[in-house]
């Protein structure tokens, strides 16, 4: 795992996911996918597919839940991680509970960097002690796009980079 390349395509791909370019998201997740899972490029596609279709499902605010919940399913599965449903319902918790806290004080935000804890240890096989550090970044790189994409951000650009610093050091601390 190469965690500058894999943090420079997640946040491309929230940039992309924000501003609705669908074939973009598509396209970043392909290569993150492939990248990340070691997968064949005939397998990331099958699941870039499914993850985005999950992405396009969740973005209204009123979405179908269990339509996000199959596609994400469907992702793990064939992305190949062991225990795909549960890791499913682990990811599709994280967007829930990121979604409900987003705008609130960093000092509220321990449910959203405990999902990450807890999805990033089923996900990596790693006891949660060992994703706390992992899911703490990756909540500040959340925490950082609601800033950008609510409007709230003084430097968008310099936001960006720290949303890809945060997701750097959430990558780095797994390997």
């Amino acid at each position: 795992m190469n965690p500058e390349r894999l943090a420079y395509l997640e946040t491309a791909i929230w940039k992309a996911y924000y501003d609705r370019r669908w074939l973009a998201v598509l396209w970043l997740t392909l290569q993150l996918v492939h990248e990340q899972f070691h997968l064949s490029w005939l397998q990331a596609i099958r699941a870039s597919y499914c993850t985005t279709r999950a992405a396009v499902a969740w973005a209204p605010v009123d979405h179908d839940v269990a339509k996000v919940r199959r596609y994400l399913a469907r992702f793990y599965e064939l992305a190949g991680v062991r225990d795909p449903r549960r890791v499913a319902e682990l990811e599709l918790r994280y967007w829930i509970v990121h979604r409900d806290l987003s705008g609130q004080p960093e000092s509220e935000k321990g449910p959203l960097e405990d999902s990450l804890a807890e999805l990033h240890a089923a996900l990596f096989g790693l006891p949660v002690e060992q994703t706390r550090t992992s899911g703490i970044a990756r909540a500040r790189a959340a925490d950082t796009v609601d800033e950008i994409t609510s409007g709230r951000s003084q430097d968008v650009p310099a936001d960006w980079a720290k949303v890809e610093t945060y997701l750097r050091e959430a990558y780095g601390s797994l390997t």
